[in-house]
């Protein structure tokens, strides 16, 4: 059996891709180091080249992207496949990405094209996935069923925290403020595409950056503007958004949150508190009526894992508009999408009332998942492109 390297870090899926990579054949060895972030870090270097010397391993896999771990490949002639589920994800604007040893996979198609205009040959697009066989083997007995059953949920950050990244700009003047907002309230009323960025000019980022300075990541070539755009504005529209969504829709219709803040601002919502993601989110959304899926507005066109978490559980997914659902499910027939408020609150309406419907369409999208989005499909597209 062949040996491969799979970074520990935390992270969401892990258990499933590691028996991916073991039911394909690998031999999954993790390590760790508490300096993995530092994309310059000479103690780390020592310690993977120390860790991997005369060990004959395949490859080195991480989920998200991590400059220290792709130089240390590139030392050492070791190939180094990267899953990558966050987005924004500032470590991709590293000059170390076009390092030889790299077959990075995008799981946004948007961000991915950007780096293809860029002549970048080591990024690959790849949606993410669910690990349909766990999660349709796991039961709840009926007399706690009741307690993650609802017509609507949606489990997910608020974004509410105090003292966010946009809200710590206390002192911006009164013009850079409002001009913020204006994109803001622009933004949240488009869906499919992410104008923020090309709209901060020099002048709007030169008051961001007196209020609350960004430091280049060392070795960095992200801009400014995609540090402000993607990390601090892009979370705040997200948290406005899912706030009014969440609002309105509470307020029709018996609705459960799961989340780890409190929300005093939803009096009629039930706040369930955080959930365990292996051990109690599929119940949510096997139980769940409808499940929203309301996408952090800085995954341009992509699924979010929370999408494939929902149709690989068999949850019936409502989603906001993101591109990329198109190239592999179709709307109605295997989940479906909302346009706005209104629209949003119709079918939800529609869907309730249309039960057969409804469990129809959740049965087509965990098929289709279960056919041809499990981490096993994901492991072979990954090998077969690396090492193929």
């Amino acid at each position: 059996m062949m040996k491969m390297l799979f970074l520990d870090s935390p992270s969401f899926g892990k258990p499933d891709m590691a028996a991916a990579f073991n039911s394909n054949g690998f031999d999954v060895n993790f390590f760790n180091h508490e300096k993995i972030s530092e994309a310059l870090c000479k103690e780390f270097d020592d310690f993977f080249d120390d860790f991997v010397s005369n060990q004959n391993y395949s490859f080195v896999f991480s989920f998200n992207y991590y400059p220290a771990l792709s130089n240390g490949c590139q030392r050492n002639h070791l190939a180094y496949l990267s899953f990558v589920y966050d987005n924004p994800l500032v470590s991709l604007y590293s000059y170390t990405l076009i390092n030889s040893c790299n077959h990075v996979f995008l799981f946004d198609k948007a961000t991915y094209l950007d780096f293809l205009k860029e002549g970048i040959s080591t990024v690959y697009y790849l949606p993410l996935c669910a690990n349909t066989d766990r999660l349709e083997k796991m039961t709840l007995p009926k007399e706690k069923a009741a307690i993650v059953s609802s017509d609507v949920s949606f489990v997910g950050a608020l974004y509410n925290e105090d003292h966010n990244l946009l809200d710590r700009m206390a002192d911006l003047d009164a013009y850079t403020k409002g001009y913020i907002d204006a994109i803001m309230a622009a933004q949240q009323k488009i869906s499919g595409y992410f104008f923020v960025e090309e709209l901060l000019t020099p002048d709007i980022i030169r008051e961001m950056k007196k209020s609350l300075n960004y430091k280049p990541q060392p070795g960095g070539t992200e801009s400014e503007s995609y540090v402000y755009a993607n990390y601090f504005i892009a979370r705040k529209i997200t948290a406005l958004e899912r706030q009014e969504i969440l609002s309105q829709v509470s307020k029709r219709f018996d609705t459960k949150l799961y989340t780890h803040n409190a929300t005093p601002m939803l009096p009629h919502i039930h706040n369930m508190g955080a959930i365990d993601y292996y051990d109690v989110m599929p119940h949510v959304f096997k139980n769940s009526k409808i499940n929203l899926n309301i996408t952090l507005r800085s995954i341009r066109s992509g699924m979010p894992l929370r999408a494939f978490d929902i149709l690989g559980a068999g949850g019936f997914l409502l989603s906001n508009y993101q591109e990329d659902f198109l190239d592999f499910f179709v709307p109605g027939e295997d989940y479906d999408y909302y346009d706005g408020i209104e629209d949003l609150l119709q079918k939800i309406e529609y869907y309730l009332s249309h039960e057969k419907e409804r469990m129809e369409i959740a049965q087509n999208g965990f098929y289709k998942v279960k056919q041809e989005h499990t981490y096993r499909n994901r492991v072979e597209t990954m090998i077969n492109l690396a090492l193929g």
